[in-house]
């Protein structure tokens, strides 16, 4: 069984505007421009700016970056205690649905219906469950896209568990190249691959660029998916169009709905346009149609 460290919450209440600002301040402060860092608006209709550290922050430093923006802003800190975090998403691992796609877990097999495409992922070391609103909102896309659309070649940049591959795959039955820049996630999305009996259609590079000689063999991509955090979405707008076939659908997450303007700004400016844009349990997916 895994054994998970504690970590800590910062929050900041504020306004919606400054708790923007707060949140983008401390990203930039304390992450080098990537971490676990957002603002949100609470059940309540207040704003709230917050990050998550590994390890117990400076709380003058943090005071000090916090009043730069408002200064009788109140900081909050929280511990989560160390906590085996996939055997407890797996207790309360549900079946999630998706047009015909139905994300589950072993334990739950015997539920898929006759007409669903049926995608086993178990919660593990790797991104991807289908339960966060990041990839509910992609696999709400593929279902769309595959109503009209049969791309013939596929890329999965940050591919995480291999969900949003595995299911491209078993719906389109075409060739899927999926990277991903952590080397345990790659293990487990391998994994998820054989036990879908995916191996035919989808491959794996452990890698953060796209300029690998196998992506560049299968390019140009009739779709693209990137489930990614903002600042790596920016970073890979060029390479990603450069790599889309004209016509292309390229499907972005990972975007808090204030964030979903400034990647569409990047995109757009690399000749794509936007097809539809979709908020799920506070997190944006943009589907773009390259020109």
């Amino acid at each position: 069984m895994a054994d998970f460290p504690e970590s800590h919450v910062v929050r900041v209440r504020a306004n919606e505007h400054d708790a923007k600002r707060i949140a983008d301040h401390l990203l930039e402060r304390f992450f080098e421009g990537e971490g676990a860092v957002g603002a949100f608006e609470a059940s309540d209709g207040s704003w709230v700016a917050e990050a998550h550290f590994p390890d117990l922050p400076d709380k003058h430093a943090i005071a000090a970056a916090v009043t730069e923006i408002k200064q009788d802003a109140s900081v909050e800190y929280e511990t989560l205690a160390a906590k085996d975090w996939i055997a407890a998403s797996l207790e309360g691992l549900k079946i999630v649905r998706a047009g015909r796609f139905a994300i589950h877990g072993s334990h739950d097999r015997d539920k898929i219906r006759a007409n669903e495409i049926g995608v086993e992922i178990e919660a593990a070391l790797a991104f991807g469950t289908g339960h966060h609103g990041t990839t509910l909102g992609c696999l709400r896309a593929l279902e769309r896209l595959a109503r009209t659309d049969k791309p013939k070649r596929i890329l999965d940049v940050g591919t995480g568990t291999a969900v949003l591959a595995i299911a491209a795959a078993r719906v389109f039955k075409a060739p899927v190249i999926g990277t991903e820049i952590d080397r345990a996630s790659v293990v487990v999305a391998k994994e998820n691959v054989r036990a879908n009996r995916a191996s035919p259609y989808v491959g794996l590079l452990h890698t953060g660029s796209l300029s690998a000689p196998t992506i560049a063999q299968y390019a140009p991509y009739d779709l693209i998916f990137a489930n990614i955090l903002l600042p790596v979405l920016k970073q890979l707008s060029r390479p990603i169009a450069s790599l889309a076939a004209p016509g292309a659908t390229v499907i972005l997450s990972g975007l808090l709905p204030w964030q979903a303007l400034a990647a569409l700004t990047r995109y757009r400016a690399q000749g794509m346009r936007l097809v539809r844009r979709e908020t799920i349990e506070n997190w944006t997916t943009l589907t773009l149609r390259k020109l």
